[in-house]
């Protein structure tokens, strides 16, 4: 396999937008222009991450695929860490397991109360680390009830998994957690640059309480990035998304920089499930200025504009999501230098 390396590391995010099948032709794209990483979404009861990524790693040889994220509640431990030894099984070497505390109201709509998510979190990453290192837990938690339990492993080699464990934290009190337990934080999208700045201090205090810098945390960042020739075509299609986000999580959007003003009138028509037809006639009320803080999209130059600043402020590699030709995307970040 021919590949070109990158000067910056950069990796690709996919979701449910496309056939299984084409997604593995966009990896396999990806790994040849260079790309470090792929990651697969798990947010809705749409698509499950793990089939995904067994595709994505069968049909690699170089690139690392994570998931990004599984929730840490509807698979027990014990299972989660098996999952993810199978796919390393798969792929050594290549895995990344991110987790995160998942979201309302679909957690309450299938039964999970999400409460203390901080100490289940807590509990899950350290029983399902001391699986992959090869040993012996038992553990009696608020959350977590392991009594001798071990990867038993009866015709395959009895090996510690060398799968790293990302938390995708959004709240500083689950990003300062990360910086003590984990080996990395999926940082969420449509954030500004600026809204990093808090997050960084957040995982630089936890990180102290383990005897860590912040520079021991590995920083991947979800960036939503619309590319076309024509900076409008681009804009138009991040704006939907920008919108619907705007009324999903306006205390993040606030804190991004987002006008009170604006996320009101958003709030005046959109509700909650938002339908498609108010999502467009929100999306008229958001100016063009406020897509680009909030997404890289734009011509090629713009994106990457846009993703360098997101580097300049603490993320360590992007994580594209892309909206339109997912080639153009990565032809646009393949060898690829923030400037």
């Amino acid at each position: 396999m021919t590949s070109s390396t990158t000067s910056s590391p950069v990796a690709l995010y996919l979701q449910d937008a496309h056939r299984i099948r084409e997604g593995m032709e966009f990896v396999k794209y990806a790994e040849q222009k260079g790309f470090e990483a792929v990651w697969q979404a798990e947010s809705r009861l749409v698509r499950e991450a793990t089939v995904p990524m067994a595709a994505f790693a069968s049909v690699t040889e170089r690139i690392k695929v994570g998931s990004g994220v599984v929730d840490c509640w509807s698979r027990n431990p014990a299972r989660l860490a098996a999952t993810f030894s199978t796919l390393d099984d798969l792929a050594p070497g290549r895995v990344i397991l991110g987790i995160g505390a998942w979201w309302d109201p679909l957690a309450q709509k299938v039964g999970i109360s999400r409460e203390r998510p901080l100490r289940a979190m807590r509990e899950i990453v350290t029983a399902v680390r001391g699986l992959l290192a090869n040993e012996t837990v038992t553990f009696h938690g608020d959350f977590v009830h392991l009594d001798g339990v071990e990867l038993d492993y009866v015709y395959q080699e009895r090996r510690a998994k060398d799968v790293p464990i990302y938390i995708g934290a959004t709240g500083l009190q689950m990003m300062e957690l990360t910086g003590e337990i984990a080996d990395g934080a999926v940082l969420n999208y449509l954030v500004s640059p600026d809204y990093n700045q808090r997050a960084l201090e957040a995982l630089e205090k936890g990180a102290a309480k383990a005897g860590r810098s912040i520079d021991d945390i590995d920083r991947p960042q979800l960036v939503v990035c619309s590319v076309h020739e024509d900076r409008q075509t681009a804009l138009d299609m991040a704006r939907l998304m920008v919108t619907q986000y705007l009324g999903q999580q306006p205390h993040i959007m606030k804190a991004s920089g987002v006008p009170q003003s604006l996320l009101d009138k958003v709030g005046e028509v959109l509700t909650w499930p938002a339908t498609h037809e108010q999502v467009v006639a929100a999306s008229k009320l958001v100016p063009d200025e406020i897509v680009q803080m909030l997404t890289a999209s734009g011509t090629p130059d713009d994106a990457r504009r846009q993703v360098a600043h997101y580097m300049r402020n603490g993320c360590t590699c992007p994580i594209l999501y892309p909206l339109g030709d997912v080639k153009a995307m990565i032809d646009a970040f393949s060898g690829w230098s923030p400037q």
